[in-house]
């Protein structure tokens, strides 16, 4: 909860406290003990063990009959399919999204801000040898991503400001080392209409992004597309492969009324 504002007298910290347990676990882990939670949210060691016990019987953790480890249960995939049928605009953008990933050889992606966080909810390959990481669900970093960066550069100002404070507190590293970057996507945004990271997070990926105009079910949602930098340098990227882009997000944005 670092990254919330716990101040709130509605605010429901055992619960949050919950929430953040389920969200302790990071791609290729496949469990965790309770020393591993506490180590993660900085809770007491009885306290998560009261929680594990309980989202255990929920089904939302499952005992791993090996040892004194948790899994993720299968109550977990229940609350995240409702959002991702919910949402009219995947079943719009795909078709969009798969031709465009076999005309650049890549991939394009769909995604939304999760607290610090830019996470996928829709991902479109040229074809299964383009391994894309992460999947649909899984955090990437907001200032080293052109995802993020977009995201950013689109949010109103207090919005904008509020997520770069908690980043700054939460992920010093990562803010100093691309908080000048992200800035400068705002003037990238206002030029050219789309935002870019040349191999910033992955060494061997190109990354453009466009945050499409007006939300979308009351959510800012951007559109992603990533090429391997073996496919020409990023200028060359940039000139063959954003103004596509830019022309898919047109094209969604019509499609959803946005335009």
């Amino acid at each position: 909860m670092k990254d919330v504002d716990t101040k709130d007298r509605q605010f429901a910290t055992t619960l949050a406290s919950g929430i953040d347990l389920l969200l302790c676990f990071h791609a290729g882990e496949s469990s965790l003990a309770n020393k591993d939670f506490a180590q993660r949210t900085g809770l007491s060691k009885p306290t998560v063990a009261r929680l594990t016990h309980t989202l255990a019987l929920l089904g939302y953790l499952r005992r791993d009959p090996a040892g004194a480890r948790y899994r993720l249960g299968a109550a977990v995939l229940g609350l995240g399919h409702p959002l991702l049928a919910s949402m009219r605009i995947r079943p719009i953008a795909r078709p969009m999204m798969e031709t465009l990933a076999r005309e650049i050889e890549g991939a394009v992606s769909l995604g939304l801000r999760h607290r610090i966080h830019m996470v996928y909810v829709e991902t479109a390959r040229s074809s299964e040898d383009f391994v894309l990481t992460p999947d649909i669900g899984a955090p990437l970093p907001m200032l080293a991503t052109a995802i993020g960066r977009a995201w950013l550069a689109r949010a109103a100002p207090e919005d904008r400001l509020s997520v770069l404070n908690q980043i700054r507190v939460a992920a010093p590293a990562e803010f100093e080392r691309h908080a000048a970057a992200a800035e400068l996507a705002r003037e990238e945004l206002a030029r050219d209409g789309f935002c870019s990271a040349r191999a910033d997070w992955q060494p061997n990926r190109h990354g453009f992004a466009v945050p499409l105009h007006g939300l979308v079910d009351g959510m800012q949602f951007v559109l992603n597309c990533a090429v391997a930098t073996k496919r020409g340098s990023f200028a060359q990227m940039r000139r063959e492969v954003a103004p596509r882009l830019l022309t898919l997000a047109h094209s969604v944005e019509l499609s959803l009324g946005l335009r």
